[in-house]
């Protein structure tokens, strides 16, 4: 569904995406990870169009994001981080709408319509105009919009921005059953950790405009952090002994260990070196993220979030 190479943008002196090559496949949901100013919107915003790329190529749904525009937006749908509904109709209007520039007739337009509605949690909004919304019953109506004529390939750019927990699982549950029902293909950034982490099959690490890592959440987190396994001990004695039998290393009475398997290894060394606690520490992304660039992402998250929360 995706196919970039060597997809390079400059803005004057700033080489914001550098270079990356990126395939995704039908019916995939990949997690575009980094922090604010790492080059994920800009790399959305060249293959839905909206931007042209300084150098390099993407194809996207088949059709080059350059010279075949128009096919491209027909099979796409893209959820920016603005407000993208207008002023001056109701909720449902704003959104039958848009239906209809995608080419829908009236009455399927308005049961999606109507169907968003409810599954976003948008009925309060339905029948006001967009110009009375907050902030985030904005958001959602952008949202709503973005999926309104079910695309084969969704581009989310930080979707969760702006709302609140609730109907932030509510937007998690569409985009699963948009995947499981339609088989659509989602790509999203997000700088929430959690959400990466749970619903994408596949992250793609980004820092400084470069592709840094890409696997699956569980195999990330093996590959470049690990569990850490900590065995409790009555005495410095005891953890010395048992950091020398299992190779790990020795703090106080506690020994640290770090496997791929924190489970199985623990379980292990529990019935060979019998301690008087133990603990095992799965990664995070953000441990993943903090191994391969030394900076912290949850960090970099919290400030973007602080500064960019819009009203509920």
């Amino acid at each position: 569904m995706i196919e970039t190479r060597e997809l390079t943008k400059h803005f004057k002196d700033v080489r914001a995406v550098d270079g990356i090559d990126l395939t995704v496949a039908r019916g995939e949901l990949v997690a575009l990870l980094g922090p604010n100013g790492a080059g994920k919107s800009t790399t959305l915003r060249m293959l839905t169009t909206l931007i042209p790329p300084t150098s390099g190529s993407a194809r996207v749904a088949g059709f080059d994001v350059v010279r075949q525009q128009r096919e491209v937006r027909l099979r796409i749908g893209y959820i920016g981080q603005g407000n993208g509904a207008g002023h001056s109709q109701r909720g449902r209007d704003e959104l039958i709408s848009q239906g209809r520039a995608y080419g829908m007739s009236v009455k399927p337009a308005r049961a999606r319509a109507d169907e968003l509605i409810e599954s976003l949690g948008l009925a309060e909004v339905a029948n006001r105009t967009v110009s009375t919304l907050s902030g985030g019953q904005r958001r959602r109506l952008d949202i709503a919009m973005g999926l309104i004529h079910a695309p084969e390939l969704l581009f989310l750019d930080e979707p969760s921005t702006g709302l609140d927990p609730q109907n932030r699982a509510n937007l998690q549950e569409h985009i699963v059953r948009l995947r499981a029902e339609h088989g659509t293909t989602i790509v999203l950034t997000t700088h929430y950790l959690e959400e990466a982490d749970s619903m994408a099959e596949r992250v793609v690490v980004i820092d400084h405009g470069r592709i840094i890592a890409d696997d699956t959440p569980q195999r990330l987190k093996a590959k470049h952090v690990g569990d850490r396994v900590i065995l409790g001990f009555a005495s410095a004695d005891e953890a010395a002994r048992a950091a020398q039998s299992s190779g790990g290393r020795q703090d106080g009475t506690e020994v640290r260990i770090t496997d791929e398997d924190g489970p199985r290894l623990a379980a292990r060394l529990a019935a060979t070196l019998a301690p008087a606690s133990i603990e095992v520490i799965r990664p995070t992304l953000d441990d993943v993220f903090l191994t391969l660039t030394g900076r912290s992402l949850r960090e970099d998250a919290a400030a973007v979030t602080k500064t960019e929360l819009v009203e509920a």
